[in-house]
């Protein structure tokens, strides 16, 4: 189940940090350029779980197989994307396949950073990017309804449903609203799958913040944490520099001493894999044995016999019972 989410924001924001520090890989050059990425670098994660290690030692396997979801490093968006600006076409079509959305976002101050928007606002950042999206999913939407519209009035009861959901979507963007707060769902959902709008997808928020602010957040976080749940988002504060070496540290005791020099439990990439998981509407079950304890991804909701198939499909169509054991 490779399901991917993209990394997305304004140049310099910190994108490209994140994704090597989150991929453990240095493939995305960091750089202070505006179009250093322009290919997307695609890295795959392992999820952590503190259920996976306790069943790990208690079976004490020969090998552990964590769940893994990929993150995909997007080029930095600018203002008028959704017409072609700074390669947007290209940039845009990358968000377009990924399944969620990190939105990173700069909440710190450092006139050695370039920045194309003048002073640091978190708010009005969002917001660029979020009517970038929306024109794009604006210009989508009215192509579908200029083709549909005739099928309608002919009397068919399919584009007849099809057009009264396009004619809410076109109404949410107009406003300069995102379509996953229609929160659409079943036959309506359907009605736009072949379009794949960019505001349907869930998105999460990164506030990018200085090293003195990573346990209390700072103005600009908390201004952005506000504009988040407005829309039902979720944001995790961190500092990208950091936890870009802590990645990049090879023994786990070093990592637990840097950690500890901060403060910090665990790396704030923890938090943003965990939260990115929850996003995509996933769950996990174990399976645990000498030769190997793994972690198996799932949707959430999915009945037994689905979630037996990620094994073997051949398990779904046999399927009898399952033993099932709670980790609590």
């Amino acid at each position: 189940m490779a399901l991917q989410v993209g990394i997305v924001g304004l140049p310099n924001v910190g994108k490209s940090t994140l994704f090597n520090a989150v991929s453990n890989s240095a493939k995305a050059q960091a750089s202070n350029y505006r179009f250093c990425t322009i290919e997307p670098n695609v890295g795959q994660v392992d999820v952590p779980d503190e259920r996976l290690d306790k069943l790990a030692e208690i079976v004490v396997p020969q090998r552990i197989l964590p769940t893994t979801i990929e993150f995909v490093d997007i080029a930095g968006l600018v203002k008028g994307a959704s017409k072609g600006e700074g390669l947007g076409n290209k940039f845009l079509g990358n968000i377009r396949e990924v399944d969620a959305i990190v939105h990173v976002i700069r909440c710190f101050e450092d006139e050695n950073i370039l920045r194309d928007e003048g002073a640091i606002n978190p708010v009005s950042d969002k917001e660029i990017i979020d009517t970038e999206l929306q024109l794009k999913d604006l210009e989508s939407v009215e192509k579908k309804i200029q083709r549909i519209e005739k099928q309608a009035k002919t009397g068919d009861n399919k584009a007849k449903a099809a057009l009264e959901v396009l004619t809410k979507c076109l109404k949410q963007l107009s406003e300069g609203k995102n379509i996953r707060g229609l929160r659409l769902e079943g036959e309506d959902l359907e009605a736009i799958a072949d379009i794949f709008l960019l505001t349907q997808k869930p998105v999460l928020y990164v506030a990018n913040v200085d090293e003195a602010s990573i346990h209390t957040g700072n103005k600009y976080s908390e201004a952005l944490i506000a504009a988040a749940h407005a829309e039902g988002s979720e944001v995790i504060v961190m500092n990208n520099t950091i936890e870009a070496q802590i990645s990049e540290m090879e023994l786990q005791e070093d990592k637990e001493l840097f950690l500890s020099e901060y403060g910090l439990k665990e790396p704030g990439l923890n938090r943003l894999i965990r939260a990115a998981y929850t996003l995509l509407d996933l769950a996990t079950y174990f399976t645990a044995g000498v030769q190997e304890v793994r972690a198996w991804t799932i949707q959430k909701g999915w009945k037994a016999p689905q979630a037996a198939s990620v094994i073997h499909t051949d398990f779904e169509k046999g399927f009898i019972k399952a033993e099932v054991i709670a980790y609590n």
